[in-house]
Formats: structure tokens, C-alpha cells, sequence
């Protein structure tokens, strides 16, 4: 099927900030007293915006974090980001084939703003995607798995949501994509078929899209 707009996640899928920001946010909150594993923090907050991480700890520890536990937590991730990002291998040559074929794309992320820029700055995906075509659940205010950040994204970009496919690697991406009436491919390369059911089909690198989506 050929989409009329291609949706990208942006953590995982563009750049590769998971393995640092959730070695970051399980490192923090075990030092807040609420022990965090690598493999907890991934299961439990991959593709979830902040309100996530707020709403789970409470629920399982009655206790709510720091007022300033995002501001710090976002301190210490830029810094990584700065220091250590890199773009997801093939990344950018997916970009240059949409362009090619005059395809619309955008990126639409769990991520504020902020966190999204400082990624794309220092990975160069900064030159693919101008504010126009940059969406945060901070524009919504309900992150995934609700379908509200992609509606909006698809809205905003004039397409019906029926004719836009999401490219994922978590489980509340897929989630969210499905509830919101569109497609979704699952990205592998760090995260299980399983995890990801749903997903219209499953691809290990980003090599494989092009011809997935019919380019």
C-alpha cells in the first residue's frame, strides 16, 4: 500500500536514545528509592511520555517523585545526548527516499520539544524536519498508547488517518497507532516481534523500509 504520510516515532526509530535514556531514568529512580532495572525501565517506559513515569511509581509506591524530577532527569539525558547520540543507522538515506518520491513524513514523539531538538541537533536529522513537521505529546497533552499525538499529526498534515502508517519500536506506539485507525511498522532492532503485536509487519533495519513502504 502506498501511505499518503509516514509517520516516524523518534526515540529508537530516528535516533538511538533509548539504551541512554533509559539507563538514565532506571539509574535515577533507584536512586530516589524506587528500584529500576535497565530491562524494567524498557518494559515499563519505552515510548512513554513523562506523565507515565510519574503515574506508575505512584500507583506502585503510593509516593509521588520530586517536583523537579523531570527538570534533572532532562539535564542528565541532554547531556548524554549531547556527548554521546548518533542517528539510528539508515535513518537519514529513509528520509532522502521519501523526499525522492515526494512522500509526506513527519516525526510525532512522546518526547517534548526540547528533548526532540537537542536529538535531531546533534544527530544532523535537524535538516529533515523543520518545525512544521514536529509533533510532541506536549502538544496534546496524553501520551502513548492514546491515539491523541498521532490524530493530531495526521490532522495537522491535512491527511485522513486511514491513509498514514507509523513507524514504531514500542508497545504503547503500537498501541497508540492502532487506536488511532492507521498502519504500523514494527522497528526491531531492539525491541521483540512480540512486544510489538499489532504491527502490520516487522523490519531489523532501516534498509528494509523503503521497499516496505513501496518506495
Amino acid at each position: 500500500m502506498r501511505y499518503d504520510l509516514v509517520i516516524f516515532d523518534n526515540d529508537g526509530v530516528l535516533v538511538d536514545s533509548e539504551p541512554l535514556s533509559n539507563r538514565l531514568l532506571a539509574g535515577y529512580l533507584t536512586e530516589l528509592g524506587h528500584p529500576t532495572t535497565y530491562e524494567d525501565s524498557l518494559r515499563d517506559y519505552m515510548g512513554a511520555a513523562m506523565h507515565r513515569v510519574h503515574d506508575l511509581v505512584g500507583e506502585r509506591s503510593g509516593q509521588r517523585l520530586p517536583e523537579d524530577f523531570d527538570e534533572v532527569f532532562h539535564a542528565r539525558v541532554f547531556a548524554a545526548f549531547r556527548a554521546e547520540l548518533e542517528p539510528v543507522p539508515g535513518a537519514a538515506d529513509v528520509l532522502k527516499a521519501l523526499v525522492a518520491a515526494g512522500v509526506p513524513y513527519c516525526v510525532a514523539s512522546s518526547g517534548s520539544h526540547e528533548r526532540i531538538r537537542v536529538g535531531h541537533r546533534k544527530t544532523g536529522l535537524d535538516a529533515w524536519f523543520p518545525d512544521e513537521l514536529v509533533f510532541s505529546a506536549e502538544d496534546v497533552g496524553r501520551g502513548k498508547p492514546a491515539p491523541d499525538l498521532f490524530l493530531h499529526a495526521a490532522e495537522r498534515m491535512g491527511v485522513a488517518p486511514g491513509r498514514c502508517v507509523v513507524i514504531e519500536d514500542s508497545r504503547l506506539g503500537v498501541q497508540a497507532a492502532l487506536a488511532a485507525g492507521m498502519d504500523v511498522h514494527g522497528f526491531t532492532a531492539m525491541t521483540p516481534e512480540d512486544r510489538l503485536a499489532g504491527a502490520r509487519g516487522f523490519f531489523s533495519r532501516m534498509e528494509e523500509l523503503p521497499a516496505i513502504l513501496g518506495l
